[in-house]
């Protein structure tokens, strides 16, 4: 569960987060190993500046100190930082470009599903883009200019799709044909302000395993029937 370092300076700390590895501290389960106490025993004290749901690999940043901490949490307030996902996304969709603008109610119902509510959903916007398709699904980037719990989840719902690996929206759609232990969604790169030279950086961050094996079994399907 050890993240990998992407870079580090001063100001920052940049992790690729393994995924079933926790952002922040479980309220339930303190003693679950989470970014904060597997990281601060070498890095010293860390601030969080943004999350990752359990199962998502990728990308995160964490602040070394209060002042670089204050100044990316103005820029995500304020939209200005650019995060992209990678996703493996079943069934095929019929587009290459969405732009889905849909608002998003959080804990909708008794499984604290994210859905759908034009009256009372909050602002949400993904910009979908597929990069490879095949036969049973296709590799998607999205770039979220939002920060909706679930919101990828929930906007792909909208249009039944699902996450390969996905088991909390997937109710009421055909059963996957490629199955994953976890739902394939990878922070891919992330770019923003420096918090104190103030230049343009940007980061990628590798695919784990799993997710490359689970992109590995949607490239060598054969068949609309499943058979890879």
């Amino acid at each position: 569960m050890t993240p990998t370092i992407i870079f580090e300076d001063d100001d920052l700390l940049i992790v690729n987060k393994s995924p079933g590895l926790l952002s922040v501290s479980d309220g339930y389960n303190p003693s679950l190993p989470h970014l904060r106490n597997v990281l601060e025993p070498q890095f010293g004290s860390l601030w969080i500046v943004h999350r990752l749901d359990k199962e998502t690999s990728g990308l995160i940043v964490l602040a070394k100190n209060p002042d670089a901490h204050r100044a990316l949490n103005e820029q995500f307030r304020t939209r200005q930082i650019e995060k992209k996902y990678h996703g493996l996304v079943t069934p095929t969709p019929q587009w290459r470009e969405m732009d889905i603008n849909l608002p998003l109610q959080t804990d909708a119902d008794r499984r604290h599903r994210t859905r759908v509510n034009l009256t009372q959903g909050k602002d949400a916007q993904s910009n979908c883009r597929v990069l490879k398709r095949f036969l049973c699904g296709a590799l998607m980037e999205i770039q979220i200019k939002t920060g909706i719990t679930h919101q990828i989840r929930a906007h792909l719902r909208s249009f039944n799709l699902i996450l390969v690996g996905e088991s909390l929206y997937n109710a009421g759609l055909p059963h996957p044909q490629i199955q994953a232990e976890r739902t394939m969604l990878h922070s891919r790169t992330i770019a923003f302000k420096h918090p104190t030279s103030g230049s343009w950086v940007e980061y990628t961050a590798p695919y784990p395993e799993d997710f490359r094996d689970i992109y590995t079994k949607l490239k060598t399907t054969t068949s609309p029937g499943g058979a890879i």
